[in-house]
């Protein structure tokens, strides 16, 4: 059990922790959640070892082995199936262990001593899962979106975000009694997420993830930590549990409550508004039950003390834009473009609300890029509307931004690219004020965009985005670093914007809160989904599956065009010629007879010695005396040398019948 009684945490002169007392039962699976700066990735240190408790009782059993995903960004050669294999820690240290015993007992092979570590050694690595080491980090790479030709690419030629994917695998290849994990959803696809999700329910240890994902905590926590105030409340059930709650307390608070009931009448205004406006299609119907959730728990959606709204766009051109017959893809110097997409015809209208899905690969990030602007259409035609205005948000906006400057001076400069593009005031005052809207306030505008966190820079884009006044909003896995509390402000401002919505995002409860209808791009074609996102899940799971067998297909049919090619390429052979291949293959024979004798006798040696080791296995794992533990080690050491060496010739006698037969 993890315990914590009275505990007081500082951080600088900061006081996140004051007095809080809570128990964690193992086996559990906790979301931690709060606000940003409240004190959760604090917590986090304080559960892995790196900061200590500054007052009260901190308890973790010390026999718990943890594993958290690593921070940092792997830089190495090794292939992605190795790092990940690397971090099954356990096995680790014992390959490391048997290596310097292999070692010594070379040095002293008559020492009974080493002989039996030796054999405790050989046990040990096979009761840690030696033998299906790979296969089992290779699924986890797979189920995290990677392909199978990329199991063996080095670590170091994979991009940022797919390195932090094998940061992932590489935390949940290590075996643990406490897994914690700190934004885990970040970087993955919805595919990804949701195979995520099924190895987290089956997780037998005690979990602590940090999240902003409600449909994820959801679907993978049964207890809820929330951390206000320097205290801690623990909530039995998962995130929409703890949201009703929360609500129903604060509900209760009724000083506190009425000073929410203009944003709370608010909320409830636009809530009515396009639960009315809902058509009964089925994904307009899971829009509707979003709403009502929101509806629910308004007092607690009411106390963020961060909201804000998209400006009415200065015009709302019909259709949007028509894309005709068109192609999508890459153009590549030197080569012929890289096509993803064909015969994209399309049309997006005034006030439609489209979430985009496709499983990982493609070609979603290729079409939103196209529309925004950030590339041409190899064929066809993408006509825009007059007067349309894209708000474009990139999952790499963050890195466009300027890092040495600050939030200030971004918006000023942006002000005066656009010039009177924008009727807005341009002054330093207004941009400031503008920018407090948006939580930056005092000193944060001359902050360095550098030193902000990722929730701060992603703020600030949506900032920028939101001055820009546009009519079409392109929003491009827009909630990677924001907290809860800024994604339903987000949502809110959303389901208001009088524009157009196209939105990629893993976020389950955004797309269902803001989305009436869903274009699925897979298979190279974009096609309207006649479904919700629980149909979505479903399709994946299938999608998958038709990948798996279409790979098996494959394999099959190239074998058999080598076959069929062989065949056809045999020149027809004369009667001479056939007595000389027939005199040939008779000497060929002869010369394998030999050969094939001691492969034979090497194959019997080797299913006995094979026999003997699984007896000695099995007899090292019952109770011996010191003696016959060394002298099963010794036999053991000298069978595993004995099939090494049979295994070397057997390979080698291989290669020789292989070269006669060639």
């Amino acid at each position: 059990m993890i315990t914590l009684k009275n505990v007081i945490l500082r951080r600088s002169a900061k006081k996140l922790l004051d007095g809080a007392t809570v128990n964690l039962n193992p086996g559990e699976k906790v979301g931690l959640v709060g606000r940003n700066g409240a004190g959760k990735s604090s917590l986090f240190a304080l559960f892995n070892g790196s900061l200590h408790e500054d007052g009260g009782d901190f308890y973790v059993p010390k026999q718990w082995r943890m594993a958290q995903v690593a921070q940092d960004m792997p830089e190495t050669d090794e292939s992605a199936t190795e790092f990940v294999v690397g971090g099954d820690t356990r096995l680790t240290e014992l390959r490391a262990t048997l290596a310097a015993i292999e070692a010594a007992y070379e040095a002293n092979p008559d020492d009974a001593d080493i002989g039996m570590e030796l054999a405790h050694a050989y046990t040990d690595l096979a009761d840690a899962g030696e033998h299906d080491a790979v296969p089992r980090a290779q699924a986890l790479i797979l189920g995290l979106g990677f392909k199978s030709h990329e199991l063996e690419g080095a670590v170091n030629s994979f991009s940022g975000g797919w390195r932090m994917r094998l940061q992932l695998a590489r935390a949940l290849m290590c075996p643990s009694d406490l897994l914690l994990l700190d934004e885990p959803t970040n970087h993955l696809d919805l595919d990804a997420l949701v195979w995520l999700e099924a190895w987290l329910q089956k997780y037998a240890g005690t979990m602590i993830v940090i999240s902003h994902d409600r449909e994820f905590l959801d679907a993978v926590t049964d207890v809820t930590l929330h951390i206000a105030n320097a205290q801690l409340t623990r909530y039995g059930g998962n995130y929409s549990a703890f949201e009703t709650l929360r609500a129903e307390q604060m509900a209760l608070q009724q000083t506190a409550f009425s000073k929410q009931q203009d944003k709370i009448a608010h909320l409830q205004k636009f809530i009515d508004r396009f639960k009315a406006k809902a058509s009964k299609a089925k994904q307009a119907q899971s829009r509707v039950k979003a709403l009502e959730r929101m509806e629910k728990v308004a007092p607690l959606l009411a106390e963020a003390d961060f909201t804000f709204e998209f400006k009415e766009p200065g015009n709302i051109p019909n259709p949007m834009l028509s894309i005709s017959n068109a192609s999508f893809g890459y153009e590549i110097e030197d080569e012929a473009p890289k096509t993803i997409l064909r015969g994209v015809s399309r049309s997006v209208l005034a006030g439609q609300r489209i979430g985009i899905l496709g499983a990982n690969g493609q070609g979603k990030s290729t079409l939103v890029k196209t529309i925004a602007r950030e590339m041409g259409a190899l064929a066809g035609e993408v006509t825009e509307g007059k007067g349309l205005n894209i708000g474009y948000f990139a999952q790499q906006e963050l890195d466009v931004l300027r890092p040495q400057d600050n939030p200030l001076e971004h918006m000023v400069r942006m002000a005066r690219e656009l010039g009177s593009a924008v009727k807005e005031s341009t002054g330093e005052q207004a941009l400031r004020g503008f920018l407090g809207s948006f939580n930056f306030s005092g000193d944060m505008v001359k902050q360095p965009v550098g030193t902000m966190s990722g929730g701060e820079k992603a703020r600030l884009v949506l900032a920028m985005m939101v001055w820009q006044r546009p009519n079409l909003l392109l929003l491009d896995e827009p909630t990677n670093h924001l907290d809860l509390a800024t994604r339903e402000a987000l949502a809110v401002a959303l389901n208001e914007f009088e524009g157009t919505l196209m939105l990629v995002s893993h976020d389950r409860a955004l797309l269902r809160s803001v989305c009436d209808e869903f274009w699925l791009v897979g298979r190279g074609v974009v096609t309207d989904f006649d479904g919700d996102l629980d149909d979505y899940q479903r399709y994946l799971l299938d999608e998958a599956k038709r990948l798996r067998e279409e790979a098996k297909i494959a394999v099959r049919e190239a074998e058999s065009a080598v076959v069929a090619a062989a065949a056809a390429a045999a020149p027809a052979k004369s009667k001479a010629q056939n007595t000389q291949n027939a005199q040939d293959r008779q000497q060929r024979s002869d010369q394998a007879k030999p050969i094939k004798r001691e492969i034979a006798q090497i194959d019997e040696r080797l299913a006995a010695a094979g026999t003997e080791r699984t007896a000695l296995e099995a007899r090292l794992a019952q109770p011996l005396s010191s003696a016959e533990i060394a002298d099963a080690g010794k036999r053991l050491k000298a069978l595993n040398d004995e099939i090494a060496k049979l295994e070397e010739r057997w390979l080698a006698l291989s290669d020789q019948l292989e070269a006669l037969a060639a």
